[in-house]
């Protein structure tokens, strides 16, 4: 069954304020529905959404050092960049 919170209930869980939580749901950053003017948050899904985030912020930071490292080889024997 899903935990469905208050904006306000995420702002504590988080540790954001409320403008940011708009903010980021708003712009489809956050997953999250609007009952009338107020706006729900499904807990297990805002987690697995970070989850999702940080495993891709933590790809691509591999990637770009992957990048680096191999420009930084091509650069010692001589190659251009």
């Amino acid at each position: 069954m899903a935990h469905i919170v208050t904006a306000k209930e995420l702002c504590d869980y988080l540790k954001l304020s409320d403008s940011t939580i708009y903010k980021l749901a708003l712009n489809g950053e956050l997953p999250g529905f609007k009952i009338g003017d107020s706006w729900r948050f499904d807990m297990d899904e805002v987690i697995e959404h970070i989850k999702a985030k940080k495993g891709a912020i933590g790809l691509e930071a591999a990637l770009i050092g992957r990048i680096k490292k191999n420009r930084e080889r091509k650069v010692r024997q001589g190659w251009k960049k």
